[in-house]
């Protein structure tokens, strides 16, 4: 299939070509029929698979139809502000052929003016996280009341991250009657009763997670006692040809535990999840950039923010309880074509995990002595 049998109208057909789109992901393919129908939509989908694209288009096609309002049309929540503006970023590509329709990001963590400027100017499309957007609405420097449409992504991070109620908020400023489209990774009990009071009669669509694993990724296991853990994960970090490696635990507070141990131990570590603040998170992924902190240790949701050329291995402290987070956690080595190493700490708890990990993949992982 090709993105004209999607029905996208020739301005948009040009952008996707511009923006390197040769044929829509299987998402795209899904999602796009219903969205321009109008309908409320529920996607299940991990970053990567073209989600931006697949509700970016539609919004354009259906706002374009209508002159111009230079009021805020189509609303979009996303959890960090690396998220809003990569989101804003395909707007804007999208949008090229399309002069009459403006988009905007808001975010918190900088000053608001240049923000309120463009807000000023006169927006269609606004991509915001829900802090700073509840702060300007709040400041009266922005109107809600005339959404068409809304988007949350990434819902289940929104929850991770402590959003929901903020979230909550926000729809009390927009109207009922609106299309609302609804994408998350995964449907925690939490984030699926949102969806169920936010959606009407929506279209459901998936996206069946990654089962296969890089072909130059070296994998292997140790079997070891939770007590042990840590100094085994030291003297794995010890290994000069260690030289970026992203450490995976199971809770926010496993993580900070680790990165603590690790600091201890004089190896330059860092936490990364939900708890730590914008800044925090940001600044603890430019110094993993930089190189001045060797180890990330990160939780699976907020890795989703991690993309890192050069981690040369990923540890899983802990399994992860769904197997496909495995497959998505060692894929943030080998990438590019480059090689990588994949190191899994198994428990005597966890080998139910191991088991269901191998499963999936359908191989047997190398056992090595501790």
């Amino acid at each position: 299939m090709n993105f004209s049998e999607l029905n996208l109208i020739e301005p948009l057909l040009r952008a996707v070509v511009a923006m390197g789109y040769t044929v829509p992901t299987p998402i795209q393919v899904q999602a796009i029929p219903p969205v321009l129908e109008g309908r409320d939509l529920c996607g299940i989908a991990q970053t990567g698979t073209g989600k931006t694209a697949a509700f970016a288009l539609p919004i354009l096609q259906r706002l374009s139809a209508e002159k111009p309002a230079r009021h805020i049309r189509a609303l979009v929540l996303a959890p960090t502000r690396e998220l809003a503006a990569q989101i804003q970023d395909t707007f804007r590509q999208a949008s090229q052929h399309l002069p009459g329709l403006r988009s905007a990001v808001i975010f918190g963590g900088v000053g608001q003016s240049a923000q309120v400027r463009a807000l000023e100017s006169g927006v269609d499309i606004l991509v915001a996280t829900p802090g700073r957007l509840l702060d300007l609405s709040g400041q009266g420097l922005l109107k809600l009341d005339r959404v068409e449409i809304l988007v949350l992504d990434e819902a289940d991070r929104m929850l991770d991250m402590g959003f929901v109620p903020d979230v909550r908020r926000v729809l009390k400023l927009i109207p009922t009657k609106r299309q609302t489209l609804f994408f998350s990774a995964t449907l925690p009990p939490v984030i699926d009763e949102l969806a169920g009071h936010m959606l009407k009669d929506p279209a459901r669509v998936s996206v069946t997670p990654v089962t296969k694993t890089a072909d130059k990724i070296e994998q292997s296991v140790y079997f070891v006692h939770q007590i042990d853990k840590r100094a085994l994960l030291r003297e794995l970090l010890s290994n000069p040809e260690v030289s970026r490696a992203v450490v995976f635990t199971r809770t926010k507070h496993g993580a900070n535990r680790v990165a603590e141990h690790l600091e201890k131990g004089r190896i330059a570590a860092e936490a990364i999840h939900g708890n730590k603040s914008q800044n925090a998170r940001e600044r603890a992924l430019g110094n993993f950039r930089q190189g001045t902190t060797r180890v990330l240790v990160a939780t699976d949701i907020a890795a989703r923010g991690i993309d890192v050329t050069g981690i040369s291995h990923v540890i899983n402290y802990d399994l992860p309880t769904e197997p496909e987070t495995y497959v998505h956690r060692i894929g943030r080595t080998a990438r590019a074509g480059a090689g990588g190493i994949a190191v899994t700490l198994c428990g005597p708890d966890e080998r139910g995990m191991l088991r269901d990990i191998e499963r999936l993949i359908q191989q047997r992982i190398p056992v090595v002595d501790p």
